[in-house]
């Protein structure tokens, strides 16, 4: 069978479901006028409030980006922030690796919050500012180390196939073990 295991598959959808229910707002759509215009600190009321003084403490783009549709609903925005959180700084992907993942998928996206954010701390973490370069000008990264090559192609085919193949995975299971993959699968599909 050459297909990500099911349960992949549905971790996948369920984090990309979170995603995409805090951000699909966040830039207009037809209009010049943005759906959800930038909030401030001062214009928080007491139930988001909380959750914007959490994100000032962590966020290089402030409640901006992904942060500002998200705290419109703070019950929503503040589980989606313990997973961003968890992803960002507690995830068992080793940093250097977790940061390459996002930029691909910045890259992907061609988001430029994720890339202004994250190119930094990936080149700040050990990543070859070569291989950043190359993939800001949408190329396939050469001279990568084994691991980085994985994540590029396991993050690659999820994010382009929706699906990773059998030869990807046998490849990322010798270089992660269970939880790394699972770690790598939601963050690819969040960020």
């Amino acid at each position: 069978m050459n297909s990500t295991p099911l349960w992949l598959s549905s971790l996948t959808l369920a984090v990309a479901s979170g995603w995409l229910a805090a951000t699909m707002f966040a830039a207009p759509a037809t209009s010049k006028e943005p759906r959800f215009p930038q909030l401030t600190m001062d214009q928080l009321d007491a139930k988001q409030r909380p959750l914007g003084e959490q994100i000032m403490k962590v966020s290089s783009v402030g409640i901006g980006g992904p942060y500002n549709p998200m705290i419109r609903s703070p019950v929503l925005g503040q589980r989606l922030f313990d997973l961003f959180y968890y992803l960002r700084w507690e995830t068992s992907v080793p940093t250097k690796l977790n940061e390459f993942a996002i930029i691909i998928i910045g890259r992907q996206w061609r988001s430029q919050v994720e890339w202004f954010a994250h190119a930094p701390l990936a080149a700040k973490a050990g990543l070859s500012p070569d291989i950043i370069a190359e993939l800001k000008a949408n190329k396939r990264p050469s001279n990568m180390a084994e691991d980085e090559a994985v994540v590029y192609d396991f993050v690659t085919e999820l994010s382009t196939t929706k699906k990773v193949s059998d030869e990807t995975y046998a490849r990322a299971k010798k270089v992660f073990n269970d939880q790394q993959i699972v770690d790598l699968t939601a963050v690819s599909a969040t960020m």
